[in-house]
């Protein structure tokens, strides 16, 4: 993840940067495939996504990589807590099981930009996601 995240620094959270992750780190990609067996190992063993909340297993995984936190969550047909992005989210979806679609995306990834928000939902199956956050901020508040 270090050389990954190196490269986000200086970009913009925006959909441009959706389309270029998509184009370059597509789920037909080593990288998308190196990090998708990393998280189900990680899960396998027990110390990825070890907690878990209203049937959504999470887990930080990083606090500060290249000014990025990242965590981990396994979701299954569920709508998930609304929280906000002071400094926007960078998402990786990987479904395990079904075609299951994260926010209505399927696998891939979708960037929410500085102020954003939402319940993250996945639907039509499992979905391992990882979110980077920068600087790690998110705010879990009501809409």
């Amino acid at each position: 993840m270090e050389n990954f995240t190196l490269k986000l620094r200086d970009k913009k959270l925006d959909d441009s940067l959706t389309d270029e992750l998509n184009l370059n780190y597509s789920f037909e990609t080593e990288t998308f495939k190196n990090i998708q067996m990393s998280c189900e190992k990680g899960i396998e063993e027990g110390w990825l996504c070890q907690n878990e909340h209203g049937g959504i297993k999470y887990g930080r995984v990083l606090n500060d990589i290249n000014g990025y936190s990242v965590d981990v969550v396994v979701m299954t047909d569920i709508v998930g807590p609304h929280h906000a992005h002071p400094k926007g989210e960078i998402d990786l979806i990987m479904p395990i099981e079904g075609n299951a679609k994260f926010d209505k995306h399927a696998a891939g990834w979708v960037v929410y930009g500085p102020g954003s928000s939402h319940r993250p939902t996945v639907t039509d199956g499992t979905a391992i996601v990882l979110y980077l956050l920068p600087d790690g901020e998110i705010d879990f508040s009501r809409p």
